[in-house]
């Protein structure tokens, strides 16, 4: 499957190297967070990695709903824990949790629609920044840290008429950003679409921490950081690939 190049597995067990989920960051979400760069030394795994691979293992259920708990190190064994009812979570050895699914209704083990899904999602995800949340950063006056940006996956859900698919494809919806002090929260609404019908729903949050007035020239300095990292990255693999 392709998720393959980006996790190790031992048994029960699995684990992410810097480079296999700074890569999934890159490669398929198309995401520049410099939490996610290889020498960074507050790297954690993206959240939609640990998503994908919930998902690769346990399948897609109709209604799932995705809790973050926790950001997860580089090389830290994890393993799915099932609970009572239709409740897991990604834990540790020492039995911390980072992510946890509450879901229902009826489950697909098709690896094509679990593949498409995980990456159609996954590319949404990845415009978090700058293309969505920086226009709802003006029209509210207010910015993340552009020095120490913290922005934090809080939970997400899914929903779906039916899971007889084969290509559905995420677009946003709407979105909204309640403002508290420093601190805000950003709700990404988006609809499943296959074959021009609606066949789903789904909502992704984030908390921004450090809120301040918006300045236009740090938040173009930060986009201009954005791209450079981007075409780095971009010439640094075709030249491998040359």
């Amino acid at each position: 499957m392709f998720l393959n190049p980006y996790f190790s597995s031992n048994n029960h067990q699995f684990q992410f190297t810097r480079q296999q989920a700074s890569h999934f960051a890159k490669k398929v979400a198309g995401d520049f967070n410099p939490i996610h760069d290889e020498d960074n030394k507050r790297f954690c795994v993206p959240g939609d990695l640990l998503f994908a691979v919930l998902l690769k293992k346990e399948g897609i259920s109709q209604n799932m709903k995705f809790k973050f708990s926790g950001m997860v190190g580089d090389l830290t064994p994890l393993h799915i824990e099932h609970m009572a009812g239709k409740e897991s979570a990604l834990v540790d050895e020492s039995g911390k949790e980072y992510l946890h699914m509450n879901r229902d209704g009826e489950v697909s083990h098709n690896p094509a629609l679990i593949e498409h899904v995980i990456t159609s999602y996954a590319r949404f995800s990845g415009m978090n920044f700058p293309h969505l949340l920086v226009p709802l950063m003006k029209d509210n006056n207010v910015m993340i840290n552009c020095e120490r940006p913290l922005v934090m996956y809080e939970s997400m859900e899914l929903s779906f008429t039916h899971l007889d698919l084969t290509h559905p494809e995420v677009k946003l919806s709407h979105t909204t950003f309640d403002v508290d002090g420093k601190r805000g929260l950003v709700t990404l609404h988006f609809n499943f679409i296959n074959d021009d019908q609606i066949v789903g729903q789904g909502t992704k949050r984030l908390v921004v921490c450090g809120l301040r007035p918006y300045d236009d020239n740090a938040i173009d300095k930060l986009v201009d950081r954005f791209h450079e990292l981007k075409n780095a990255f971009q010439a640094r693999i075709a030249g491998q690939a040359a």
